[in-house]
């Protein structure tokens, strides 16, 4: 994506001195940004220390990461979000701590799996909330837009949701994860916006 200084208007479409204070403008906003960029350390000791691959494109809003655990692909898909979120503003004027929304794909060589749709959520212990759970018996159905996403999570039976959050556990979702999805998910933002 170009920078945001040239996904302005070109000039001819402002009077002169509204486009030199607009240009202005933007060469300082973004002067700023690039100054204050810090990519956190977390991020990068996330992706040293960790089994996972990371996988990004420049301009793309999409990020995963990636492992493999026994003969499965586990594959966790998001997006960036921004840093501020008004609706999570409370009346104190503090906001509660954001989360993403992310998908969790587990797949075998035969192309059937699961697909988990979940969330972040702030805390110490347990950092994502799943949503529902859809079991898939191929690539096609995997990746129909118009399949049926499974049931709530909530409404499954107990034993069957804790055995399922074990098995999410065990493929290695854990908060190190959540952390590092949070973390560069608002990096990615703010790299985009630069």
């Amino acid at each position: 994506a170009a920078p945001l200084a040239a996904q302005v208007v070109p000039l001819r479409a402002f009077s002169a001195a509204a486009a030199t204070k607009v240009a202005k403008v933007l060469e300082a906003e973004l002067a700023h940004e690039e100054k204050q960029y810090e990519q956190a350390k977390e991020i990068q000791a996330f992706l040293k220390g960790s089994p996972w691959k990371f996988s990004e494109t420049p301009g793309d809003v999409n990020m995963a990461i990636e492992r493999t655990v026994g003969d499965k692909v586990v594959r966790i898909d998001f997006q960036l979000t921004s840093p501020f979120d008004p609706d999570m503003e409370v009346e104190g004027g503090e906001g509660q701590e954001q989360s993403t929304e992310l998908s969790i794909t587990v797949e075998g060589k035969d192309g059937a799996g699961m697909i988990f749709y979940c969330s972040t959520a702030s805390g110490e212990d347990h950092r994502y909330i799943i949503g529902n759970v859809k079991a898939f018996a191929s690539k096609a159905e995997r990746e129909s837009v118009s399949s049926y996403h499974g049931p709530e999570f909530e409404d499954l039976d107990d034993k069957l949701q804790e055995a399922l959050d074990e098995y999410l556990a065990e493929l290695g979702l854990c908060t190190e994860v959540c952390d590092f999805v949070d973390a560069i998910a608002t990096d990615k933002e703010q790299r985009e916006y630069i």
